[in-house]
């Protein structure tokens, strides 16, 4: 039974996956001009699958404002597409930490650390991640 839930859960969560790299959010992801400029270098390198410029990039944001939580789920997100599965769950875990109350993005993080472990092969521990994000959202 909880291999059909996980199976489940599994399609629902990388069928709700994008082609888009990056999510649109209705709120930037900085006040700052620089840190946008950064970001939407980013985005426009992350679409044309240069993701050592834009995770190059993204680091140079976070060193301009290492406290704000979208830009360590961004170089997460950019992670998870190199497969760089453990990091992945550090930045996510990091952006959580630093997420507060913003619920839908401690969930997305989650989501996150699951398909990592799910790249990993860590059914388990993904399972568990995936039951975390829907009780965080």
């Amino acid at each position: 039974m909880n291999k059909i839930i996980f199976a489940l859960a599994s399609l629902i969560v990388l069928s709700s996956c994008s082609s888009d790299l990056f999510r649109e959010s209705s709120e930037p992801a900085s006040n700052n001009n620089a840190v946008v400029a950064l970001v939407n270098s980013a985005h426009t390198d992350a679409a044309a699958n240069k993701f050592d410029a834009a995770g190059a990039t993204l680091e140079r944001a976070l060193r301009i404002e290492p406290r704000n939580p979208a830009l360590w789920q961004e170089l997460a997100r950019v992670r998870l597409q190199q497969g760089e599965y453990q990091q992945v769950e550090s930045l996510a875990a990091k952006s959580n930490g630093l997420a507060g109350d913003n619920k839908s993005m401690r969930a997305e993080n989650w989501r996150l650390i699951g398909q990592a472990r799910l790249k990993r092969g860590d059914h388990q521990g993904a399972q568990a991640a995936f039951n975390k994000a829907a009780e965080t959202n």
